[in-house]
């Protein structure tokens, strides 16, 4: 019976995952649709023509319009750089060594890995050996410090924090900054025209007369209600993210330290934030590294993290 429930949900658990690999390009289409609904509603619609009317009118329609397209290309730069950066995946033949009084790691070489254990030995990894040193069953591979299987992607992503349907794919490593500038930057511009189209919203409950075809009245309500909407939901997202940054964890390992008060990754705010965004402050608010960040900072390739050295002997 305890082998049906389990045969039953392994199942379940691969249509989830089936499903969600189907989606592909359907949830790319589906937010350029909420992009293009709204630009029609904003642009088209009512501070396109405003800029016509003259006066201070025309003043406040041209700074909502540049701020609007402003924030809109940034949104979708973030947006296309989660979609298409690959979040991060373990190298062929990746191998740990970790050296525990010093608190860092060097690859081993195959010859190394192979006179300190055999494959029995890296089986049992998952379950009872170092836990910096974990071997994933669905790969078939060692696996990093904070990496973990995606059952959508198939593969094991290097500091994976989820796997998100918006932008069909992997958020780890390599793309997390991205997707936390996407988040910004929806945030941002969905707030921008929630307040932009508040007075015209308001305006359908009073008895001033509204100029405008029925189709364009219909779209700038459901732009308001879609964007008050996105705005409330994403503010709730990004707050929780940037907690996660502050502490140097991911989504996953929110979960798994639950029960943890200190956390070996910790190393403070600043560094904390340096992780994922890098030092180069003239990056920070792009979808990009500097050179020099990429060299220096190996925490940004996602194989190399360096941990506190008050912890010793704690646990992933």
């Amino acid at each position: 019976m305890h082998r049906s429930a389990g045969v039953a949900m392994a199942w379940n658990v691969f249509r989830f995952c089936t499903a969600l690999r189907g989606l592909g390009s359907i949830m790319i289409l589906l937010v350029l649709a909420i992009v293009g609904v709204t630009y029609y509603a904003v642009v088209l619609c009512n501070y396109g023509p405003a800029l016509l009317l003259g006066g201070g009118a025309t003043l406040a329609a041209l700074a909502v319009l540049l701020l609007f397209h402003f924030l809109l290309a940034m949104l979708l730069w973030s947006y296309f750089s989660v979609v298409f950066t690959d979040p991060g995946s373990v190298p062929p033949n990746w191998n740990l060594d970790f050296d525990e009084e010093r608190g860092e790691t060097a690859p081993l070489s195959s010859s190394d890995f192979n006179s300190q254990m055999n494959p029995q030995q890296s089986m049992a990894l998952g379950d009872t050996g170092n836990p910096r040193m974990r071997y994933c069953r669905k790969c078939n591979q060692l696996k990093p410090p904070r990496c973990h299987h995606c059952s959508v992607c198939g593969r094991c992503i290097l500091k994976m924090d989820h796997h998100c349907v918006w932008v069909v794919n992997c958020v780890g490593a390599l793309n997390y900054k991205y997707f936390l500038l996407f988040l910004f930057y929806t945030f941002l511009e969905t707030t921008l025209v929630t307040l932009s189209l508040l007075p015209h919203f308001i305006a359908f409950f009073s008895d001033v007369e509204i100029p405008g075809t029925p189709s364009a009245l219909a779209t700038t309500f459901l732009t308001f209600v879609l964007n008050l909407a996105f705005s409330l939901s994403v503010l709730g997202f990004m707050i929780m993210h940037i907690s996660l940054v502050s502490g140097n964890t991911t989504t996953i390992e929110a979960y798994e330290k639950k029960t943890s008060p200190r956390w070996m990754y910790d190393l403070g705010r600043k560094k904390n934030f340096a992780q994922v965004f890098g030092n180069d402050k003239k990056y920070w608010f792009i979808p990009a590294y500097s050179e020099e960040d990429l060299r220096r900072m190996p925490a940004l390739q996602g194989l190399d993290y360096p941990v506190r050295t008050d912890l010793d002997g704690q646990e992933l």
